[in-house]
């Protein structure tokens, strides 16, 4: 249904960056050296130089772009998510050109120049996928490329899918009305009422111009697909079928094509491998750099908490990570040795009695965390991610938290979605689960470095952290 549409508009978009990244690319060079806006003192370097970037500039952005797939086939993006995807793809692109342009090449392009392009072509981007959904818009408002559509049956899934399409008129989508079971009022549907289930073939036939028929029946009319297939076998109408899932979609969906059996694949992750490999390395990066630069505090914490307390200094502990998988946390040892000889595992709890001295400033400050960067570093866990929990303690929640084992989809984290915006310690376990199954939803790179970059702003000190 959505393929033609998307071939036509990624092409277009795609032809239609690449036009316009070359001429955002010259224009900067010529704005830098010939209106001299910021001066130039070292001379005029030869068009040459930069003229010869502009197919591996066109390819780089076209390559972050694809990876954000915005010239994907088989996807609806609403305009105000694909404008923010665009700006996290512009920033990433920029930001990878100019890493590439210092360890490839000897040669140093102005950083005037490079500044120009970041800004003239993120506006060009935005403003031309602006500017050709609203024509496509204009042009269906028309009643020009518009094609008829009609849905059998009214669950959650019909529901959902007639209210993707009315939200993005420029598929050219006109849905004439929904065929139900049995005589149910109009004045509970969204668009008219055509006729029952067995009606279908004959109703289609006699309107004339429908060109597409969605079935989309709710699981209690199953037994009704085999006829409602059988009336359309000798129709030239496409036909689309619509599982009835919708209610079990939590954290992603996807259909493959398994030597031409369709295979739907439920709650499945977007980190696909090249993503996983993208933020493995933004792991290693980061965790690498924070021992080394943390260091000197890593020492003087590992002394505070030697001196005030017999006993190692950190802490290991078992918690559960991706796929139900199991691994080592450490953390600098904020209690005593014996803490939970008597109890088993319990969580902490204000006033602890079983803190050390040092144990209240270390939990309070999130500082007995440090330590996790090593289990990043070896792979055991992300920067960012669902924090992990203790196996005894998930055995409890998964039983009374829906959808609480989908948080182990992705690999756990030092510090997440729900953690920035205060769901942590003594909280709402099931607003926990709802950050986190947004973040695995809509995962990228870019919504990482925004955990990362709250998690500094708004500090490591937390009311509930104890």
């Amino acid at each position: 249904m959505l393929k033609r549409y998307y071939q036509v508009f990624g092409s277009l978009l795609l032809v239609s960056d690449a036009v316009g990244l070359v001429a955002a690319w010259l224009l900067s060079y010529y704005l830098r050296f010939y209106t001299q806006i910021v001066p130039v003192t070292k001379g005029i370097p030869p068009f040459s130089r930069y003229i010869a970037l502009t197919v591996p500039v066109v390819l780089l952005w076209i390559a972050v772009f694809s990876y954000f797939h915005l010239y994907r086939t088989s996807r609806i993006t609403r305009r105000s998510s694909e404008l923010g995807n665009v700006l996290r793809a512009q920033l990433v692109a920029v930001g990878s050109f100019v890493v590439l342009t210092w360890v490839v090449t000897e040669y140093r392009f102005s950083r005037v120049v490079i500044g120009y392009f970041g800004i003239l072509s993120g506006a060009y981007l935005l403003a031309t996928r602006l500017f050709l959904r609203n024509f496509l818009r204009r042009l269906i408002a028309s009643g020009m490329n518009t094609r008829s559509v009609v849905i059998v049956g009214t669950g959650a899934s019909a529901l959902a899918l007639f209210d993707r399409m009315r939200r993005m008129p420029e598929l050219g989508i006109r849905v004439r009305g929904f065929f139900t079971a049995g005589a149910q009022s109009e004045a509970v549907l969204p668009a008219p009422r055509l006729g029952s289930y067995r009606e279908v073939a004959a109703v289609c036939e006699k309107m004339g111009d429908v060109e597409e028929v969605v079935i989309a029946l709710p699981r209690g009319d199953a037994k009704e697909e085999e006829a409602i297939l059988d009336s359309l076998a000798e129709s030239v109408m496409s036909l689309h079928l619509v599982p009835d899932v919708y209610d079990y979609i939590v954290v992603g969906c996807t259909v493959e094509d398994f030597d031409q059996m369709p295979l739907l694949s439920l709650n499945e992750t977007p980190i696909d491998p090249l993503g996983a490999l993208w933020k493995r390395l933004f792991d290693l990066l980061g965790a690498g750099a924070a021992l080394v630069l943390l260091s000197p505090l890593y020492f003087l914490l590992a002394l505070l908490v030697k001196a005030t307390s017999r006993g190692p200094i950190l802490y290991g502990q078992k918690r559960m990570s991706v796929d139900g998988s199991t691994f080592q946390m450490w953390k600098f040892r904020s209690m005593r040795v014996d803490a939970e000889k008597e109890t088993g595992a319990v969580w902490a709890k204000k006033n602890d009695d079983r803190r050390t001295p040092i144990g209240s400033f270390l939990r309070s400050t999130s500082l007995d965390e440090l330590p996790q960067f090593w289990n990043v570093l070896v792979g055991q866990m992300s920067l960012v991610g669902p924090r992990p929990e203790r196996p005894e303690f998930v055995h409890q929640f998964r039983n009374h938290v829906p959808k609480y084992m989908l948080r182990h989809k992705v690999k756990a984290g030092i510090t997440g979605w729900a953690q920035v915006n205060g769901w942590r310690g003594d909280t709402s376990l099931e607003k926990r689960i709802e950050h986190d199954l947004y973040y695995i939803r809509n995962w990228n790179l870019a919504f990482d470095i925004k955990i990362l970059f709250l998690t500094v702003v708004r500090g490591f000190v937390h009311k509930n952290a104890y």
